[in-house]
């Protein structure tokens, strides 16, 4: 039998794309054998809603600037084509239709979302659609109620790309992998405060080059 195709959605804001989300895409790619990472890009977000977010023309043109040298990171718009449904389990339902039933989806959070898991609109039916791949720092302690999903959570921080894959290979219904994945400690507060200081040289270490110059081409993030 032919093995599924492995691929992870991973939604945010991206106001700005960063090195740290780029990173934790090609780390994620290499632990998990994925075929491909697609970023979303969030419309406005629910826990948002009352923050200025910089215009979807603009956030989805960093991330075309970002992913461009490299065929296995792409981008759907899937929630910016449909801002009437921004929950995460009607994404998760519309990116299964489009890749269809030869592939396996995976759904990547950061710790402090997982952490709020329960609080997530229809979170219980959301476990049950496809793996989750929850983000987190070396070291970092994860905190908050998982009571109600540990029978699945599979810790894998630490593990080698090969003892990720027996895991994977096993049929055991959707589950929830703990990555320690994230290696860049970079914030979008920081490269706010970078561009409003015009400390270019720092921004660049930050940011990928492209989305560097375009943030500054169109003076995003000045006030």
């Amino acid at each position: 039998m032919m093995s599924l195709r492995r691929v992870a959605i991973y939604g945010g804001t991206f106001d700005p794309v960063h090195k740290g989300h780029v990173e934790v895409a090609r780390r994620v790619l290499e632990l998990f054998e994925l075929d491909e990472v697609v970023f979303v890009p969030a419309c406005v977000p629910p826990h948002k809603r009352s923050v200025c977010i910089s215009s979807a023309f603009h956030r989805l043109a960093m991330l075309a600037l970002a992913t461009q040298d490299d065929a296995l990171l792409r981008i759907s718009t899937v929630e910016l084509d449909e801002p009437e449904r921004p929950y995460a389990v009607d994404t998760v339902a519309r990116m299964q239709h489009e890749i269809g039933a030869d592939s396996r989806l995976f759904f990547m959070i950061g710790a402090d979302s997982w952490s709020e898991i329960t609080t997530w609109h229809e979170w219980q039916r959301l476990l049950k659609m496809c793996d989750l791949i929850v983000i987190t720092r070396p070291g970092y302690e994860l905190s908050g109620n998982l009571a109600a999903q540990a029978a699945q959570v599979v810790d894998v921080r630490g593990m080698s790309r090969q003892k990720i894959s027996e895991l994977l290979g096993s049929d055991s219904g959707p589950r929830e992998f703990l990555t320690d994945a994230a290696m860049v400690d970079v914030s979008a507060t920081r490269i706010r405060a970078t561009v409003q200081s015009n400390d270019w040289v720092m921004l660049n270490d930050m940011v990928p080059a492209p989305v560097a110059s375009y943030i500054e081409k169109y003076e995003l993030y000045k006030k």
